[in-house]
C-alpha cells in the first residue's frame, strides 16, 4: 500500500532529527563519525581493488591473437593441454593435428569453450608496436612531406618539375604519371621539403590514398582552365579523410581560357571556402610553365607547416612506409621508402612486411649514395629480399634472426590466407551458372614494373567483373614476363597482361608456341578499356601494336656531335627507317621513340633484314647499352579476338 503524504513528512522529520543528533553529539560523535569515515573508505578502496581485479580478470581472459594461429599455439595462449584443444575439435567434429592452423570460426569456439573471449588482429598489431613514445627533449623539427594531389592532365607533375628542375611528365608514357614519386627538394629560402607526387588516373585510388596518409600538408591542383573534376573531389576527400591541412593551386593560370573565379565557386559548392572568399583554405594561382606564383605557393605550405610545429627524433632506430617497390634485374629488389622517425643507416636490418634485408644500399631519387637517412627524407633501399606492398610499414629490426621470424611468420600467415579464400567450383555455384545460361570468366595474370602499377590496375580489372562476366586474378607481381607466367596462362586458359614490361625471348616463343595471348601497354586506360571491350564483346578494329623486329646491340659507339650509335645484329624481321622503336633492357621497357638513322657500314639504307648487322640511332635517346634489344613494332588496324 503506498504511503500517505503525512506519512512521508514524518518520515522526513525524523531523518533530519537524527542527522542533528549526529552532529551535535560532541567528541564522541565526531569519533564515531571518523571511524565510519574510514570503514567506508576502506569499504570504497576495497570495491575499486574488486573492480581493478575484474578488469585484470577480463583482460587475461582475452586472447590477442592473429586468424589462422596453430591448435598448439592457442593451446599454450590458454594454458591447457593441446590434447584438450584436438578433444574439443573433434567434438565440433574437425580433424585437427596439433599443427593445424585454425581459422577465426573455430578460434572463437575453442576458445569459448574454454571461458574465453577473441581479440583479432593482424599481422602488424600483434608483432611490432612501432609507436614508441618519445622524450620531448629528443624530438627535433623535421620537413613537411607534401602531397601533391589533383585529376589526370592538370599539371600535377609539371609543377613539381618546376620545383625541382626535373622533367618528369616527358618520361611518363602518355605524359601522366602512373608511379608514385618521392622527392626531396630544398627551397630558396634554405627549408628542405620532401614532396609526393601522386597518380591522377582514377584507377590509382589506392595509390593516392597511400599517399594521403604519410603525408603532413596536401596540394590540390586544379586546372584553371578547366573545373573540379572527380578526380580531385576524391583527392580532397582523402585529404580530408587523413586530417591534413589543404592548399589549393589553380594552375595554368597563364592559359587563354584560364578562368580561376569558376573554380572558388566550385570548390565553395564543396564547402571548400579560400581565404580570398573569407574561408580557412590557402590559395594560389600559379603556372607550371612559366613558374609564376609557385614561390608564393611554396611559402604559404611553409606556413602550415610552421602551424603544425613538425618533429621527429632521429636518434632511433627508423621507421617509415614503402612508397614503392621494383625489380631491376642489376640491383635486386629496389624499394622506394620515406622515412617517417628515427634515422635510416646502411647496414641496418629491416623489416617491411613479409620481407626482411640488410641494407646493402641507399640512393637519393637522383641516384646519389647515401649512408643515412634522417626524418622525412625519402630514399632508395637495396637489400631486400623481395618487394614490398606500397604502403606497408618499414622498420628498423635489433636482429636478422627475429627480422627473419617476423617475416616468415607474416608469408605463413599471407599463404593461408590466400589457400583458405581460393574458392572452389560448388554445386550451388554450377546451377547459378546453368540459370545465368551463358556465364563465362576470364582469367588474367598481370606483370608490371612496379609494384603500385601492378595493384592499381590489378583493382580497376576486378572492379569490371559484371554478373554474366567476372574477371579472375590468377596472379600478379613485378618484373618481367616468365616461362612460367606463360606456363600458368596454358595452364589455367589465361591471358598475361604486361604493364610497361615484355616477355623474355623464351617466353614470348612459348607463348607462341601455347598461343597465349599477351597483351603489352604502356598506358593504364588502354589496359582497362581492351578487358572491357573484350567482356562486353564490342571487339571493334582498333590500332595495335605488332612488334615487327628485334635487334640485339652488340657495340655502342659514341660520336661527337651525333650522340650514341649501336651496333646492332638484326634477330627477327626487319626495320626501316619509319619503323618506331623501343629499347628494352633485362625485360623492361626505357624508351620509346623512332629512329633517326639506320646505316650498313657508313652508307644509309632505307632496310636490313634479319641476320645482318646495322647501326642504329635513335631520336633523343643516347643512353643505350650492349646487351639492350631494339624491339621494332608497327600500328596496324586488327580486328581484335580474347
Amino acid at each position: 500500500m503506498a504511503a500517505t503524504p503525512e506519512q512521508n513528512d514524518k518520515q522526513i522529520q525524523e531523518q533530519i532529527k537524527a542527522t542533528l543528533a549526529k552532529l551535535s553529539g560532541g567528541r564522541g560523535g565526531n569519533q564515531n563519525n571518523r571511524a565510519k569515515y574510514r570503514r567506508d573508505k576502506r569499504a570504497g578502496g576495497a570495491e575499486d581493488r574488486e573492480a581493478q581485479r575484474a578488469q585484470n580478470e577480463l583482460d587475461a581472459k582475452t586472447l590477442k591473437v592473429t586468424e589462422f594461429i596453430s591448435a598448439n599455439d592457442l593451446a599454450s595462449l590458454m594454458d591447457v593441454s593441446v590434447n584438450e584443444v584436438i578433444k574439443v575439435c573433434l567434438n565440433m567434429g574437425m580433424f585437427v593435428s596439433i599443427n593445424q592452423r585454425l581459422d577465426a570460426e573455430a578460434i572463437t569456439v575453442v576458445a569459448d569453450e574454454f571461458g574465453y573471449d577473441v581479440e583479432f588482429l593482424s599481422a602488424e598489431e600483434e608483432e611490432t608496436d612501432t609507436t614508441i613514445e618519445d622524450n620531448p627533449e629528443d624530438l627535433m623539427p623535421r620537413a613537411p612531406i607534401v602531397t601533391i594531389m589533383g585529376h589526370v592532365d592538370h599539371g600535377k607533375t609539371s609543377l613539381l618539375d618546376y620545383i625541382r628542375n626535373a622533367s618528369v611528365a616527358k618520361g611518363e608514357a602518355g605524359g601522366i604519371t602512373q608511379h608514385i614519386g618521392a622527392y626531396d627538394v630544398m627551397t630558396k629560402s634554405g627549408k628542405r621539403v620532401t614532396f609526393l607526387d601522386t597518380p591522377g588516373h582514377e584507377a590509382f585510388t589506392a595509390m593516392r590514398a597511400r599517399g594521403a596518409k604519410v603525408t603532413d600538408i596536401a596540394i590540390i591542383v586544379v586546372a584553371a582552365d578547366d573545373s573540379v573534376m572527380p578526380q580531385t573531389r576524391e583527392a580532397i576527400n582523402h585529404a580530408q579523410a587523413a586530417g591534413v591541412p589543404i592548399v589549393i593551386a589553380m594552375n595554368k593560370i597563364d592559359k587563354a581560357g584560364a578562368n580561376s573565379e569558376k573554380i572558388r565557386e566550385e570548390l565553395s559548392q564543396m564547402n571548400i571556402l579560400v581565404e580570398d572568399w573569407g574561408g580557412k583554405y590557402q590559395s594560389q594561382e600559379v603556372s607550371a610553365k612559366t613558374g609564376l606564383g609557385i614561390d608564393d605557393l611554396l611559402e604559404k605550405v611553409l606556413l602550415e607547416a610552421e602551424l603544425l610545429e613538425l618533429t621527429a627524433n632521429p636518434d632511433r632506430n627508423a621507421v617509415g612506409t614503402v612508397i614503392e617497390a621494383m625489380l631491376d634485374k642489376g640491383r635486386g629488389y629496389v624499394t622506394t621508402v620515406l622515412v617517417q622517425t628515427g634515422t635510416l643507416n646502411v647496414g641496418d636490418i629491416v623489416l617491411a612486411g613479409p620481407h626482411y634485408g640488410r641494407v646493402k644500399a641507399m640512393t637519393d631519387h637522383r641516384g646519389k649514395k647515401m649512408k643515412q637517412a634522417g626524418p622525412a627524407t625519402p630514399v632508395q633501399v637495396l637489400g631486400l629480399t623481395g618487394a614490398p606492398q606500397a604502403g606497408d610499414k618499414i622498420q628498423v629490426m635489433e636482429t636478422e634472426r627475429e627480422a627473419r621470424e617476423l617475416a616468415t611468420q607474416r608469408q605463413q600467415l599471407s599463404r593461408e590466407q590466400s589457400m583458405r579464400t581460393k574458392k572452389h567450383i560448388t554445386l550451388d555455384e554450377i546451377g547459378r551458372r546453368l540459370a545465368i545460361g551463358s556465364f563465362k570468366e576470364l582469367n588474367v595474370i598481370v606483370k608490371g614494373d612496379v609494384d603500385g602499377s601492378v595493384e592499381a590496375l590489378s583493382d580497376s580489372l576486378l572492379k569490371l567483373s559484371t554478373p554474366e562476366v567476372k574477371v579472375n586474378i590468377l596472379s600478379k607481381g613485378v618484373g618481367a614476363i616468365s616461362e612460367s607466367d606463360v606456363l600458368l596462362a596454358s595452364a589455367s586458359d589465361a591471358i598475361i597482361i604486361g604493364f610497361q614490361v615484355r616477355p623474355s625471348q623464351s617466353a614470348r616463343k612459348l607463348a607462341d608456341n601455347e598461343q597465349i595471348d599477351i597483351r603489352l601497354y604502356s598506358i593504364i586506360y588502354n589496359a582497362i578499356n581492351e578487358v572491357k571491350d573484350a567482356m562486353e564483346g564490342m571487339l571493334a578494329p582498333t590500332v595495335q601494336e605488332v612488334v615487327v623486329a628485334n635487334a640485339e646491340v652488340r657495340q655502342v659507339f659514341n660520336i661527337t656531335k651525333v650522340g650514341s650509335i649501336a651496333g646492332c645484329m638484326v634477330t627477327e624481321g626487319s626495320f626501316t627507317r619509319n619503323t618506331k622503336v623501343r629499347v628494352v633492357r633485362d625485360g623492361i621497357v626505357v624508351h620509346a621513340g623512332d629512329i633517326s638513322a639506320l646505316k650498313r657500314y657508313k652508307d644509309d639504307v632505307s632496310e636490313v633484314r634479319q641476320g645482318y648487322e646495322c647501326g642504329i640511332s635513335i631520336k633523343g635517346f643516347n643512353d643505350l647499352r650492349e646487351g639492350d634489344n631494339i624491339e621494332g613494332f608497327e600500328e596496324k588496324e586488327v580486328k581484335r579476338t580474347l
